[in-house]
Protein backbone atom coordinates (compact mmCIF):
# COMPACT_ATOMS: atom_id res chain seq x y z
CA UNK A 1 0.00 0.00 0.00
CA UNK A 2 1.37 3.48 -1.02
CA UNK A 3 1.98 6.07 2.13
CA UNK A 4 0.33 8.97 2.01
CA UNK A 5 2.78 12.07 2.05
CA UNK A 6 1.67 14.55 4.46
CA UNK A 7 2.56 17.96 5.88
CA UNK A 8 1.79 19.62 8.67
CA UNK A 9 1.06 23.58 8.31
CA UNK A 10 2.14 25.29 11.51
CA UNK A 11 4.10 23.91 14.21
CA UNK A 12 2.87 25.74 17.18
CA UNK A 13 1.55 24.47 20.39
CA UNK A 14 -0.94 22.20 18.85
CA UNK A 15 0.72 21.57 15.46
CA UNK A 16 3.86 20.32 17.22
CA UNK A 17 1.53 17.46 18.03
CA UNK A 18 -0.19 16.86 14.85
CA UNK A 19 3.74 16.24 13.84
CA UNK A 20 4.68 14.01 16.17
CA UNK A 21 1.59 11.54 15.57
CA UNK A 22 2.26 11.65 11.89
CA UNK A 23 5.81 11.09 12.25
CA UNK A 24 4.91 8.02 14.60
CA UNK A 25 2.53 6.40 11.82
CA UNK A 26 5.54 5.34 9.70
CA UNK A 27 3.65 1.92 8.52
CA UNK A 28 0.96 4.44 6.69
CA UNK A 29 2.32 7.85 6.26
CA UNK A 30 5.65 10.19 5.07
CA UNK A 31 5.38 12.87 7.38
CA UNK A 32 7.90 14.64 4.44
CA UNK A 33 7.37 18.64 4.78
CA UNK A 34 6.92 21.06 7.84
CA UNK A 35 5.82 24.78 7.44
CA UNK A 36 6.46 27.51 9.86
CA UNK A 37 7.17 31.32 9.40
CA UNK A 38 8.84 30.69 13.03
CA UNK A 39 12.72 30.35 12.03
CA UNK A 40 13.62 29.60 15.16
CA UNK A 41 10.24 26.93 15.51
CA UNK A 42 11.77 25.18 12.40
CA UNK A 43 15.30 25.21 14.09
CA UNK A 44 14.41 23.86 16.53
CA UNK A 45 11.81 21.07 14.81
CA UNK A 46 14.79 19.95 12.48
CA UNK A 47 16.83 18.63 15.37
CA UNK A 48 13.75 16.62 15.93
CA UNK A 49 12.92 15.72 13.15
CA UNK A 50 16.16 15.74 10.90
CA UNK A 51 14.65 13.62 7.50
CA UNK A 52 11.43 16.03 6.89
CA UNK A 53 12.22 18.80 4.52
CA UNK A 54 10.99 23.06 6.61
CA UNK A 55 9.67 25.47 5.16
CA UNK A 56 8.47 29.24 5.52
CA UNK A 57 6.28 28.78 2.32
CA UNK A 58 3.17 26.26 2.31
CA UNK A 59 3.26 26.58 -1.63
CA UNK A 60 6.61 25.56 -1.85
CA UNK A 61 4.79 21.71 -0.78
CA UNK A 62 1.65 21.31 -2.32
CA UNK A 63 3.89 19.12 -5.20
CA UNK A 64 5.38 17.01 -3.06
CA UNK A 65 2.27 16.40 -0.44
CA UNK A 66 -1.19 14.18 -0.51
CA UNK A 67 -2.68 15.91 2.91
CA UNK A 68 -2.18 18.12 5.14
CA UNK A 69 -2.50 19.34 8.49
CA UNK A 70 -3.63 23.31 8.55
CA UNK A 71 -2.58 24.17 12.32
CA UNK A 72 -2.45 28.22 11.54
CA UNK A 73 -4.69 31.08 13.56
CA UNK A 74 -8.60 30.90 12.36
CA UNK A 75 -7.93 34.25 9.99
CA UNK A 76 -5.72 32.21 7.61
CA UNK A 77 -7.42 29.07 7.56
CA UNK A 78 -9.61 29.84 4.59
CA UNK A 79 -7.10 31.38 2.00
CA UNK A 80 -4.89 28.64 2.88
CA UNK A 81 -7.26 25.71 2.99
CA UNK A 82 -8.94 26.97 -0.31
CA UNK A 83 -5.15 26.91 -2.59
CA UNK A 84 -4.63 23.24 -1.01
CA UNK A 85 -8.46 21.81 -1.97
CA UNK A 86 -8.03 23.73 -5.61
CA UNK A 87 -4.87 21.67 -5.82
CA UNK A 88 -6.83 18.48 -5.05
CA UNK A 89 -4.83 17.91 -1.47
CA UNK A 90 -6.39 16.29 1.19
CA UNK A 91 -7.06 18.99 4.28
CA UNK A 92 -7.39 18.47 7.91
CA UNK A 93 -8.37 22.11 9.45
CA UNK A 94 -8.47 22.80 12.83
CA UNK A 95 -11.27 23.91 14.24
CA UNK A 96 -13.09 26.76 14.03
CA UNK A 97 -13.17 25.89 10.38
CA UNK A 98 -13.31 29.32 9.14
CA UNK A 99 -14.09 32.86 10.32
CA UNK A 100 -17.22 33.28 8.65
CA UNK A 101 -20.36 30.30 7.43
CA UNK A 102 -19.97 31.84 3.67
CA UNK A 103 -16.37 30.73 3.76
CA UNK A 104 -16.98 27.39 5.43
CA UNK A 105 -19.54 26.69 2.63
CA UNK A 106 -17.22 27.48 0.17
CA UNK A 107 -14.30 25.31 1.24
CA UNK A 108 -17.16 22.54 1.47
CA UNK A 109 -18.61 22.83 -1.64
CA UNK A 110 -15.01 23.23 -3.30
CA UNK A 111 -13.40 20.24 -1.35
CA UNK A 112 -16.77 17.64 -3.10
CA UNK A 113 -15.80 19.23 -6.51
CA UNK A 114 -12.55 18.25 -6.47
CA UNK A 115 -13.36 14.84 -4.41
CA UNK A 116 -10.35 15.53 -1.60
CA UNK A 117 -11.66 14.47 2.43
CA UNK A 118 -12.27 17.53 4.26
CA UNK A 119 -11.74 17.15 7.89
CA UNK A 120 -12.19 19.68 10.47
CA UNK A 121 -10.22 19.18 13.59
CA UNK A 122 -13.13 19.01 16.49
CA UNK A 123 -11.32 16.63 18.54
CA UNK A 124 -13.28 16.38 21.58
CA UNK A 125 -15.69 13.79 18.89
CA UNK A 126 -12.46 11.56 18.92
CA UNK A 127 -12.26 11.18 22.89
CA UNK A 128 -12.92 7.68 23.75
CA UNK A 129 -15.73 8.62 26.26
CA UNK A 130 -17.67 10.61 23.69
CA UNK A 131 -17.25 7.59 21.03
CA UNK A 132 -18.21 4.96 23.95
CA UNK A 133 -21.54 7.26 24.80
CA UNK A 134 -23.17 8.01 21.76
CA UNK A 135 -24.63 4.52 21.52
CA UNK A 136 -26.48 5.42 25.28
CA UNK A 137 -28.00 8.68 23.71
CA UNK A 138 -31.17 8.09 22.19
CA UNK A 139 -33.76 11.20 22.46
CA UNK A 140 -32.17 13.91 25.11
CA UNK A 141 -34.20 16.02 26.46
CA UNK A 142 -32.24 18.21 28.45
CA UNK A 143 -28.33 18.79 28.30
CA UNK A 144 -25.82 20.40 30.09
CA UNK A 145 -22.62 21.51 29.59
CA UNK A 146 -19.23 23.20 31.30
CA UNK A 147 -15.83 23.86 29.56
CA UNK A 148 -13.49 25.79 32.07
CA UNK A 149 -9.99 26.58 31.01
CA UNK A 150 -7.24 29.19 31.79
CA UNK A 151 -6.22 31.73 29.94
CA UNK A 152 -4.24 31.19 27.05
CA UNK A 153 -3.25 34.36 25.11
CA UNK A 154 -2.52 32.55 22.59
CA UNK A 155 -5.90 32.22 21.39
CA UNK A 156 -7.25 35.73 22.21
CA UNK A 157 -7.56 36.36 18.79
CA UNK A 158 -10.62 34.83 18.62
CA UNK A 159 -13.66 34.58 21.65
CA UNK A 160 -14.38 31.54 24.65
CA UNK A 161 -17.51 30.48 22.20
CA UNK A 162 -14.85 29.92 19.09
CA UNK A 163 -11.91 28.71 21.07
CA UNK A 164 -13.75 26.70 23.45
CA UNK A 165 -17.81 26.47 23.76
CA UNK A 166 -17.60 24.93 19.82
CA UNK A 167 -16.49 21.76 21.01
CA UNK A 168 -19.74 21.10 23.15
CA UNK A 169 -21.83 23.17 20.47
CA UNK A 170 -20.27 20.57 17.79
CA UNK A 171 -21.24 16.98 20.26
CA UNK A 172 -24.74 18.84 21.32
CA UNK A 173 -25.32 18.65 17.43
CA UNK A 174 -24.25 15.22 16.86
CA UNK A 175 -26.41 14.45 19.60
CA UNK A 176 -29.74 15.97 18.82
CA UNK A 177 -30.07 15.74 15.93
CA UNK A 178 -32.63 18.67 15.39
CA UNK A 179 -32.89 21.61 13.85
CA UNK A 180 -32.07 24.77 16.32
CA UNK A 181 -35.00 26.69 17.14
CA UNK A 182 -33.80 29.66 19.43
CA UNK A 183 -30.80 31.14 21.65
CA UNK A 184 -30.06 33.07 24.30
CA UNK A 185 -27.00 34.02 25.23
CA UNK A 186 -25.21 36.23 27.81
CA UNK A 187 -21.63 36.61 28.44
CA UNK A 188 -18.85 39.18 29.48
CA UNK A 189 -15.03 40.83 28.32
CA UNK A 190 -12.49 40.17 30.95
CA UNK A 191 -8.86 40.15 29.68
CA UNK A 192 -9.72 40.53 26.28
CA UNK A 193 -11.43 42.50 23.48
CA UNK A 194 -13.60 39.11 23.01
CA UNK A 195 -15.91 37.12 24.98
CA UNK A 196 -13.70 35.34 27.59
CA UNK A 197 -17.36 33.92 29.52
CA UNK A 198 -20.33 32.84 28.23
CA UNK A 199 -23.81 31.16 29.01
CA UNK A 200 -26.23 29.88 26.13
CA UNK A 201 -29.00 28.21 26.04
CA UNK A 202 -30.27 26.48 22.53
CA UNK A 203 -33.58 25.23 22.16
CA UNK A 204 -34.25 22.65 19.61
CA UNK A 205 -37.67 21.83 17.51
CA UNK A 206 -37.83 18.42 19.39
CA UNK A 207 -37.82 19.53 22.45
CA UNK A 208 -34.23 19.31 23.67
CA UNK A 209 -32.84 21.87 25.90
CA UNK A 210 -29.26 22.61 26.21
CA UNK A 211 -27.28 24.58 28.78
CA UNK A 212 -24.19 25.43 27.76
CA UNK A 213 -21.01 27.66 29.85
CA UNK A 214 -17.56 28.46 28.55
CA UNK A 215 -14.71 30.50 30.30
CA UNK A 216 -11.34 30.88 30.20
CA UNK A 217 -11.03 32.76 33.16
CA UNK A 218 -11.09 29.51 35.20
CA UNK A 219 -7.87 28.47 37.38
CA UNK A 220 -8.44 24.95 36.70
CA UNK A 221 -9.71 22.90 34.02
CA UNK A 222 -13.49 21.24 34.03
CA UNK A 223 -14.99 20.07 31.02
CA UNK A 224 -17.86 18.16 31.88
CA UNK A 225 -21.57 17.13 30.42
CA UNK A 226 -24.78 15.67 31.31
CA UNK A 227 -26.86 14.07 29.11
CA UNK A 228 -30.64 14.17 31.02
CA UNK A 229 -33.58 11.49 29.23
CA UNK A 230 -36.35 9.69 29.79
CA UNK A 231 -35.12 6.92 31.24
CA UNK A 232 -31.20 7.56 32.12
CA UNK A 233 -29.12 10.71 32.84
CA UNK A 234 -25.74 10.04 31.62
CA UNK A 235 -22.23 12.33 33.14
CA UNK A 236 -19.64 12.86 31.05
CA UNK A 237 -16.12 13.60 31.89
CA UNK A 238 -14.04 14.86 28.92
CA UNK A 239 -10.88 15.02 30.84
CA UNK A 240 -10.64 11.53 32.75
CA UNK A 241 -12.45 10.43 29.97
CA UNK A 242 -14.70 8.06 31.78
CA UNK A 243 -18.82 8.33 32.05
CA UNK A 244 -21.82 6.99 34.04
CA UNK A 245 -24.90 6.14 33.38
CA UNK A 246 -27.84 6.12 36.03
CA UNK A 247 -30.90 3.65 34.52
CA UNK A 248 -34.66 3.62 34.95
CA UNK A 249 -35.18 -0.05 35.27
CA UNK A 250 -38.12 -1.61 36.06
CA UNK A 251 -37.75 -5.33 38.40
CA UNK A 252 -40.96 -7.43 40.36
CA UNK A 253 -43.21 -4.15 39.16
CA UNK A 254 -40.82 -1.74 40.86
CA UNK A 255 -39.10 1.19 39.59
CA UNK A 256 -35.08 1.46 40.54
CA UNK A 257 -32.15 3.22 39.41
CA UNK A 258 -28.98 1.36 37.75
CA UNK A 259 -25.70 2.52 37.70
CA UNK A 260 -23.63 1.67 34.53
CA UNK A 261 -20.06 2.55 34.12
CA UNK A 262 -19.28 1.96 30.59
CA UNK A 263 -15.87 0.38 29.64
CA UNK A 264 -13.85 2.71 27.79
CA UNK A 265 -10.50 2.98 26.72
CA UNK A 266 -8.23 5.11 26.99
CA UNK A 267 -6.49 7.29 24.36
CA UNK A 268 -4.87 10.32 22.94
CA UNK A 269 -7.98 11.84 20.85
CA UNK A 270 -5.52 13.54 18.80
CA UNK A 271 -3.65 10.77 17.56
CA UNK A 272 -7.32 8.74 16.76
CA UNK A 273 -8.28 11.64 14.84
CA UNK A 274 -5.64 11.83 12.57
CA UNK A 275 -5.63 7.86 12.15
CA UNK A 276 -8.99 8.50 11.47
CA UNK A 277 -8.43 11.12 8.52
CA UNK A 278 -5.62 9.24 7.20
CA UNK A 279 -8.05 6.01 7.17
CA UNK A 280 -10.54 8.60 5.17
CA UNK A 281 -7.86 8.95 2.78
CA UNK A 282 -7.10 5.49 1.89
CA UNK A 283 -10.53 4.52 2.11
CA UNK A 284 -12.24 7.03 0.33
CA UNK A 285 -15.09 7.87 2.47
CA UNK A 286 -16.71 10.63 4.45
CA UNK A 287 -14.53 12.03 7.68
CA UNK A 288 -16.26 11.40 10.87
CA UNK A 289 -16.42 15.40 11.24
CA UNK A 290 -16.60 16.86 7.82
CA UNK A 291 -16.65 20.61 6.49
CA UNK A 292 -20.35 20.78 6.58
CA UNK A 293 -20.36 19.18 10.44
CA UNK A 294 -18.28 22.27 11.43
CA UNK A 295 -19.83 24.78 9.18
CA UNK A 296 -23.13 23.77 11.33
CA UNK A 297 -21.40 23.79 14.75
CA UNK A 298 -19.86 27.36 13.27
CA UNK A 299 -23.16 28.90 12.40
CA UNK A 300 -24.10 28.12 15.73
CA UNK A 301 -21.31 29.43 17.47
CA UNK A 302 -21.44 32.97 15.66
CA UNK A 303 -25.29 33.10 16.10
CA UNK A 304 -24.32 32.98 19.98
CA UNK A 305 -21.33 35.69 19.81
CA UNK A 306 -24.05 38.21 17.75
CA UNK A 307 -26.04 37.38 20.97
CA UNK A 308 -24.07 38.47 23.27
CA UNK A 309 -24.32 42.42 22.07
CA UNK A 310 -21.30 43.25 24.25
Amino acid sequence: MKKINVAVIGIGNLGQHHARIYYSMKDIVNLVSIVDVDHTKIEKYKKVYPDVEFYTDYKKIIDKIDAVSLVVPTKLHYSIAKDLILAKKHILVEKPITTTVSEAEELVNLAEQNNVVLQVGHVERFNPVVQTIKDFVSEPKFIESIRLSSFDPRVADIGVVLDLMIHDIDIILSYTKSELKSIEAYGAKVFTNNEDIVKARLRFDNGCICDLTASRISLNKYRKMHIFQTDSYISIDFMRQNAKVYKKVTSQNMQKVELVRPKIKKDEPLKLELQSFISSIIENKKPVVTGYHAKKALSVAIDIVNQLKL
